[in-house]
C-alpha cells in the first residue's frame, strides 16, 4: 500500500506512484490544477507523458474522489503495441495506490476477455485501447463488441470519462473525430448528466489540427494554457543529447542496397552500456518484411527482429522481454530491429543508430525520439525511397516533399535541435510542415443518427469506418481454429484477445476471396478457403463472403487455410496450418453475458436458479438505486432520475410473464418447474432447446423472436390505458383533437382502485413515463428507437387475423395476473397492444414510440439517454448474478430454492 506524507500534496502522490523524487514542471502543472477541462499536452518524447497524466487523474479522482473529475480514464492510442505498453505502466502505477481506492485497468482490444468495466459505472477505472476499439464504441458501433452492448459502452464513454488521445500525430481522421465528439459534448453540456473531457497529447501536437466549423466555438478554450516545456526548463537530461543527421536516396525497389546501408551504419556504432542497437523504420509492412529477409540473408548480425502491427498478441507478448525494453539490452547486445510505424511512439528502446525511410515530418520527429533515448549521442539516417504518388504510399507525396525540404537545413535532430528549428519557422512554413486535412468529418446529424442501433432486416448498419481510419488501414480481426473439413465453428466459440490478428479488410477480401476485377467481383470465398463471420440475427457463425468482410468484424478462419506465420505475422501467401494459441478459461457468468449480448434472441442471463419476477425486479431496483446515488447525477435531476431508474428496475421484467417466455421453461428429469406464471429465471437444464425457442405452455403457439422487455414496455402502456386513459402520457394532450375528429373512446372494464405499485406509474408525468417505458424496453440493448418486425417475425403464420408479431409480441397478447410486490397483491390481467409502434398518433396510446424517443433525445441527448440505459443494464446484470433466496419460492418449496 502507498503511504503519503501529505494527501493534499501532488508531489508526494507522484513520488509514491512513480518512485521519482521530483516531477517535471509540466507534470506539476497538470496535477495541481483543481479543475478538469479539455486541454492540449505538447511534450517531447521521453519526458514522462504517461506517468504525468496517470498521476494527475488519479490524484484528483482516486486520492480525493473529486467528483468534478470523471471516473473513467479512457486512454486512446493509434496502435496495439502502444496499448500493451500503456497497460503495463497503468497497472504498475495502479498497484501502488491504496488497495481500497485502486482502479481496475481494462484493455479494450477485442475478444471475449476484455473485462467487465461497463457493469460498474460508479467505480473509477482506467480503460486503454486503440482508436479503432474506443472511437467505434464512442460512436455506438463498437468494433468486435457484442451488438447489444453498444449503447452501454456508448453512454459510459461519452459520460463521466476523461479521454486521453495519445500520439495524435498517428491518428489521422481519428483525431478529427475525437475533436468533433468533444465539440458535440460541449454542445450538450447543459443536458449532460456527467462531465466528459478530452486531453490531446503528442510531441508534435498542433492546435490547428483540432479546428473545424463545429469546434471553432471551443477551440480557443481548448488551446489556452497548454502543457509544454518552457524554454527555461530545456536543460539537462535528454535536452543535452545530440543526434547527427545524414540523408540518403535509395530507389524503393533496391531492397538489397537498403539492407547493405543498414549493415554499414550498424557496424559503425560504438557499443555502450546498452550494446549496439540499430532501429530500422519502414513505411509499410511489405517493405519491412522484405528488408528483414534481406538482412537475415546477409547473416552478419546476431539478432534481427521484425516488428509490425499484423502479429497476434500471443506473439507480441514476448517482444518486451526479448528486445523492446531497456531490460533487454546489455553491453553484449548486437541487434537490428526492423519495424513499421508501430515504434514511432511509446516504445522504450534507445537505438544507437536510427535508419528510417522518409516520412511526414510529425512521424519523423517521433522516430527520431527512438534514437539515444537513454542519453549519450546517436546517428540518424533518413533514406528517401521515392516521393512520387506511386512510391509515397501510405503517405501523400506533398507530405514527403515538405519533410525532405526541411531536413536539408538540419544537422542535428535531437529534442533541442528540433525545438530550435521549429521555433525559427514562419507560421506558413509550420503549417506546411504539419499539414492536416482529414478525408472525412463526422457531422452532428450523423452522430445523432448513430443512436439507434436497430439493424435493418438484413442485419446491416451504418458504416463508421471512415471516421476511425483513412484509406486501406481499416481492420477486421482474424482468428484461426482447427476444424475438420466438414466442420463449422461452434456457436459458443468466441475469440480471445491473444488470438486476434488485425488485417486490413481490403487485404482480407483479396486473401480469402481473390482479387476482384471489373468483370469478376469475386463475391465468394476462394476454392479451398473456409471462413465465417458472426450472424447476430441467427446467433451462429455463417460462411463469409466479400460483402461480409467489413472493418471491425471478427472473422474465423480454418487453421488449415494458412495466412499467418508466428515469426512473420499475417502472410496471405502462406499455406502452412496456423498454430493454435493457448487460451484462458472464461468465467461462466462472463461467457453468459457475452452470449446474451451477441444474439438477437439471447436470454442467457435468465439461466439461473429459479426466481420470480417480483424478487428479481426488487433486487434490480435496489441495485440501480445504489448506482444512481453513487454516480453523481446532477443535483436538479438526481431525485427524479433515481426514482425513474428505480421504477424501471421494478417493472423491467414484467413481460417475462408472457406465455411465450413462461413456456420456454419446463420440468425436465430431476428439474421440477414451480407451477406458477411469474418466473424470471430458471436453471439452464429447464430451458427448451435449441436456445431461443419460446413456446406457449400448452404448445399452441411459438414466438421465436420474442423479447420480454418489449412486452414489459407495452404492459406499462396498458396500465395507463386501463386505469387512466386521459393520462398526459397517453391521450390527455389529444382529447380535444380526438373529440373534434368524432372519435369515441372505447369503453374499458372497471377495475378496483389501483394498487400502490400501479399508482406509482400513474403518478408519473408525461416526460417521466416516456423515460420509464424507454428504459424498460431498451435495458437489453435489443429494443431501440425503431419498432419493427424481426426476420423471424416475418416467418410467423397469422392464423387468427391479429397480424404479425413485433419481436414476438402480437396484438392482443395477454399477461396474466401476477404478484409484483412483497405483500403479494396481484396485478390485473393485462392485454397488450402494438399501437405504439404505428406511425403517427394513436387513438389508444397517443404519441408513437418514435416520437417519444425523439422527445427523450431532445431532453437528454443521445449520450445522456444511453448513459441512463447503461445504469439500468449494469444493475440488471449484477442482480442477475446474485445467489439470493426468493421468499415466494421458499414458501412454495418449504424453504428450498434450488429445485
Amino acid at each position: 500500500m502507498m503511504h503519503m506524507t501529505n494527501p493534499r500534496d501532488f508531489g508526494s502522490w507522484f513520488l509514491g506512484l512513480t518512485g521519482h523524487p521530483t516531477c517535471w514542471p509540466w507534470q506539476d502543472q497538470l496535477g495541481v490544477g483543481a479543475a478538469c477541462r479539455d486541454r492540449l499536452i505538447r511534450i517531447p518524447t521521453g519526458l514522462g507523458k504517461t506517468e504525468g497524466v496517470l498521476a494527475a487523474w488519479s490524484f484528483h479522482r482516486v486520492a480525493h474522489a473529486d467528483d468534478q473529475w470523471p471516473r473513467r480514464l479512457v486512454w486512446c492510442l493509434p496502435m496495439r503495441v502502444l496499448v500493451e505498453q500503456t497497460d503495463e505502466v497503468a497497472k504498475r502505477l495502479a498497484a501502488r495506490m491504496p488497495e481500497n481506492q485502486r482502479p481496475e485497468v481494462h484493455v479494450v482490444m477485442g475478444g471475449e476477455d476484455v473485462g467487465e468495466w461497463f457493469i460498474y459505472p460508479e467505480r473509477p477505472a482506467i480503460i486503454i485501447g486503440t482508436q479503432d476499439m474506443l472511437l467505434s464504441r464512442a460512436l455506438n458501433r463498437g468494433y468486435t463488441s457484442a451488438r447489444a452492448r453498444w449503447p452501454v459502452e456508448f453512454g459510459l464513454l461519452n459520460h463521466d470519462a476523461l479521454w486521453v488521445m495519445d500520439e495524435v500525430q498517428l491518428m489521422d481522421v481519428g483525431l478529427a473525430t475525437s475533436a468533433q465528439l468533444q465539440a458535440f459534448r460541449a454542445q450538450d453540456r447543459s443536458r449532460s448528466l456527467r462531465p466528459c473531457y478530452t486531453w490531446w497529447m503528442s510531441a508534435t501536437l498542433q492546435s490547428e489540427w483540432l479546428k473545424s466549423v463545429d469546434t471553432a466555438e471551443h477551440h480557443a478554450e481548448w488551446a489556452s494554457n497548454p502543457c509544454v516545456v518552457e524554454p527555461a526548463q530545456r536543460t539537462g537530461g535528454l535536452w543535452d543529447v545530440r543526434k547527427t543527421l545524414t540523408v540518403k536516396t535509395i530507389e524503393h525497389d533496391h531492397t538489397g542496397e537498403f539492407a547493405q546501408r543498414i549493415l554499414t551504419e550498424h557496424a559503425a556504432i560504438t557499443a555502450g552500456d546498452y550494446g549496439r542497437i540499430t532501429l530500422v523504420v519502414c513505411n509499410t509492412v511489405d517493405r519491412a518484411c522484405a528488408t528483414f529477409d534481406a538482412l537475415q540473408d546477409a547473416g552478419r548480425v546476431s539478432s534481427i527482429e521484425l516488428v509490425h502491427s499484423r502479429f497476434r498478441p500471443a506473439e507480441r507478448e514476448g517482444w518486451r522481454e526479448r528486445f523492446l525494453s531497456r531490460a533487454a539490452c546489455s553491453r553484449d547486445t548486437d541487434r537490428i530491429i526492423v519495424a513499421t510505424q508501430v515504434v514511432e511512439a511509446g516504445v522504450d528502446i534507445s537505438a544507437g543508430c536510427l535508419v528510417t525511410e522518409l516520412a511526414p515530418w510529425p512521424s519523423l520527429v517521433q522516430r527520431f525520439g527512438r534514437c539515444a533515448r537513454y542519453g549519450g549521442s546517436g546517428q540518424v539516417v533518413v533514406v528517401d525511397r521515392g516521393r512520387d504518388d506511386a512510391t509515397a504510399a501510405p503517405y501523400l507525396s506533398e507530405e514527403l516533399e515538405s519533410a525532405w525540404e526541411s531536413l536539408q537545413t538540419l544537422g542535428d535532430v535531437s529534442i533541442a535541435g528540433l525545438e530550435s528549428h521549429e521555433e525559427s519557422l514562419t507560421p506558413e512554413a509550420l503549417i506546411k510542415l504539419y499539414p492536416f486535412a482529414p478525408a472525412h468529418l463526422l457531422l452532428r446529424r450523423e452522430f445523432d443518427e448513430l443512436f439507434d442501433t436497430t439493424p435493418d432486416l438484413t442485419g446491416a448498419d451504418l458504416d463508421i469506418s471512415r471516421f476511425i481510419r483513412s484509406g486501406d488501414e481499416r481492420d477486421l480481426y482474424v482468428f484461426w481454429i482447427e476444424l475438420e473439413k466438414s466442420e463449422s465453428p461452434h456457436a459458443k466459440r468466441r475469440p480471445q484477445r491473444r488470438e486476434l490478428c488485425a488485417v486490413p479488410f481490403l487485404k482480407a477480401r483479396d486473401w480469402l476471396c481473390g482479387e476482384e476485377t471489373k468483370t469478376n467481383r469475386k463475391p465468394k470465398l476462394r476454392g479451398g478457403f473456409r471462413a465465417w463471420v458472426w450472424d447476430w440475427i441467427e446467433g451462429e457463425w455463417v460462411e463469409a463472403n466479400r460483402a461480409s468482410l467489413l472493418p471491425g468484424r471478427f472473422v474465423c478462419v480454418a487453421a488449415a487455410c494458412g495466412g499467418y506465420r508466428p515469426e512473420r505475422g499475417f502472410d496471405p501467401e502462406s499455406r502452412t496450418a496456423v498454430p493454435d494459441v493457448p487460451l484462458a478459461a472464461i468465467p461462466n457468468d462472463v461467457e453468459a453475458l457475452d452470449e446474451a449480448d451477441d444474439r438477437q434472441d439471447g436470454e442467457n442471463l435468465s439461466y439461473n436458479e429459479w426466481k420470480t419476477i417480483a424478487c428479481h425486479s426488487a433486487e434490480v431496483a435496489n441495485v440501480v438505486r445504489d448506482i444512481a446515488n453513487a454516480v453523481g447525477l446532477p443535483d436538479n435531476l438526481q431525485d427524479e432520475l433515481r426514482h425513474i431508474l428505480t421504477l424501471a428496475g421494478r417493472w423491467h421484467d414484467w413481460g417475462k410473464s408472457h406465455p411465450a417466455f413462461q413456456g420456454a421453461m419446463r420440468s425436465k428429469g430431476e428439474v421440477q418447474r414451480p407451477n406458477r406464471p411469474d418466473l424470471a429465471k430458471g436453471p439452464d437444464e429447464a430451458w427448451l432447446r435449441p436456445r431461443g425457442t419460446y413456446r406457449f405452455p400448452d404448445d399452441s403457439d411459438t414466438r421465436p423472436a420474442f423479447r420480454h422487455e418489449l412486452a414489459s414496455a407495452l404492459a406499462l402502456f396498458a396500465v395507463l390505458e386501463t386505469f387512466a386513459p386521459q393520462h398526459p402520457a397517453l391521450l390527455g394532450p389529444w382529447s380535444d383533437a380526438f373529440a373534434w375528429m368524432g372519435h369515441q373512446a372505447t369503453p374499458r372494464p372497471t377495475f378496483s382502485p389501483p394498487s400502490p405499485v400501479i399508482q406509482e406509474i400513474l403518478d408519473c408525468s408525461a416526460e417521466a413515463f416516456d423515460l420509464l417505458v424507454y428504459l424498460v424496453a431498451s435495458h437489453h440493448g435489443k429494443v431501440r428507437v425503431a419498432l419493427h418486425a424481426a426476420p423471424k417475425d416475418q416467418e410467423y403464420r397469422d392464423r387468427d387475423g391479429r397480424g404479425l408479431p413485433i419481436r414476438g409480441v402480437r396484438e392482443g397478447d395477454q399477461l396474466p395476473a401476477i404478484a409484483m410486490d412483497h405483500d403479494g397483491s396481484l396485478l390485473p390481467e393485462i392485454s397488450l397492444t402494438l399501437e405504439p409502434a404505428a406511425i403517427g398518433l394513436s387513438t389508444r396510446t397517443g404519441a408513437s414510440w418514435r416520437e417519444r424517443c425523439v422527445g427523450l433525445l431532445d431532453r437528454f441527448g443521445p449520450a445522456g439517454l444511453a448513459y441512463l440505459e447503461s445504469l439500468l443494464r449494469a444493475a440488471d446484470v449484477r442482480a442477475s448474478r446474485l445467489k439470493s433466496s426468493d421468499s415466494a419460492l421458499n414458501r412454495e418449496f418449504g424453504g428450498r430454492n434450488d429445485i
